[in-house]
């Protein structure tokens, strides 16, 4: 079926992008990198995947969907292949990281508009694509952590085993149909195109935004900033227990898709950005307490408010675009989400003399308040009227 076979393209490449996370602690070994390195390392996926985002959904929206995806799923295997050149050098670890988010930004935004048409329901369509993006996050981190603990060659195994899987998610690609047919294409207007129609601008900026910005943000910050800071408790179990919080954040999320069908998107995106703040605070609570069994039930809570945050974004995302338009504004909220990235680099940049804790108790508050706003029924009116 063209949908099973392209979700799980979507889900392949997802699982690519995520495997350097719990790897960053060996590479912080292997090449004597600080942790404003690390988290740079980390974050510099997101200063090429924001670019590809706004250009590759109008791009997908003038020329379809096939062309736009096809060669970057190829180039996600060919990555990988680069990454096992990652353990001796920082510039290949920062190329990687780059090229990784020019793919993500790519097929995640243009891959998610032509499942949804595949499907044609908005709800269901972006359930599946949450479902595949979540697993795929969750099962690379996961993967790479134990492989990175206990495998011979850690800095190796973890990108075969995802070019494996990228030889069978570039064969499924030739059963996917194109989905945009060429009278149904935009054929002028601006290479960069957010795709915000004019009576849904206040919406998108006022509720869509902030809960995009949380999406990325909890598992950003649970895979790079709390195990990092809890290292000196974890000796010899670190890059693992860095892999499971990652895991478990990310197929948390994969999880939640039903919940908000019941709450509905508007209930959804607020209570998400709950989850999250709660998350943070029980990561506050084992870092002073020094116990990084805390971080499992940090890494629920986190994972939990993510996959709503994403879920609620593009149910909302669904039904305010315009159909010429879907690929477009399906990248814009890309791009909001994934500034998220940034927060784990933000929040070292910030620490005073290493000490991580009143950063991260400031991003707890501020992601509280913005739950509480988010609540209030003028908010949820903009999104339902």
């Amino acid at each position: 079926m063209p949908v099973a076979a392209l979700w799980t393209v979507v889900f392949v490449v997802a699982f690519g992008t995520n495997v350097p996370t719990p790897l960053l602690l060996v590479y912080r070994d292997t090449l004597g990198l600080g942790p404003n390195v690390l988290t740079a390392a980390f974050g510099v996926y997101a200063a090429g995947l924001i670019p590809a985002l706004l250009l590759a959904g109008p791009a997908s929206d003038r020329l379809g969907r096939r062309p736009v995806v096809v060669p970057f799923v190829v180039l996600a295997g060919l990555v990988s292949v680069l990454f096992l050149a990652a353990g001796s050098s920082v510039a290949v670890l920062f190329l990687g990281r780059f090229l990784q988010g020019a793919v993500s930004g790519v097929v995640f935004s243009v891959g998610t508009a032509w499942l949804g048409e595949l499907v044609g329901e908005p709800g269901r369509s972006a359930r599946l694509t949450t479902i595949a993006l979540a697993a795929g996050w969750a099962g690379g981190p996961l993967t790479a952590g134990l492989l990175g603990q206990w495998a011979p060659l850690p800095t190796v195994l973890p990108y075969l085993v995802h070019v494996a899987l990228m030889v069978v998610a570039i064969a499924l690609l030739r059963g996917v149909p194109e989905t945009l047919p060429p009278e149904r294409r935009r054929t002028a207007g601006p290479i960069v195109n957010l795709g915000v129609p004019a009576g849904t601008r206040k919406p998108f900026l006022l509720v869509v935004v902030p809960v995009a910005f949380g999406v990325f943000t909890f598992p950003s910050t649970a895979a790079t900033v709390l195990p990092l800071l809890l290292v000196p408790q974890m000796p010899g179990i670190a890059v693992a227990v860095a892999g499971i919080v990652a895991g478990v954040t990310l197929s948390t999320g994969a999880l939640v898709p039903p919940l908000q069908r019941r709450l509905g998107a508007p209930r959804a995106g607020p209570l998400g950005m709950a989850l999250g703040a709660l998350g943070l605070g029980v990561a506050l609570a084992g870092l002073a307490l020094g116990a990084w069994p805390l971080l499992l039930p940090a890494s629920l809570l986190l994972g939990a408010g993510y996959g709503l945050c994403l879920a609620s974004c593009l149910a909302t995302v669904a039904r305010l675009a315009r159909p010429d338009q879907r690929g477009a504004l399906t990248g814009t909220f890309y791009a909001c989400a994934y500034l998220g990235f940034g927060v784990p680099f933000a929040i070292s940049a910030l620490a005073v003399d290493g000490d991580l804790t009143g950063p991260l108790a400031g991003l707890a508050v501020v992601t509280a308040v913005a739950a509480g706003v988010l609540a209030l029924p003028g908010a949820r009116r903009l999104v339902t009227a």
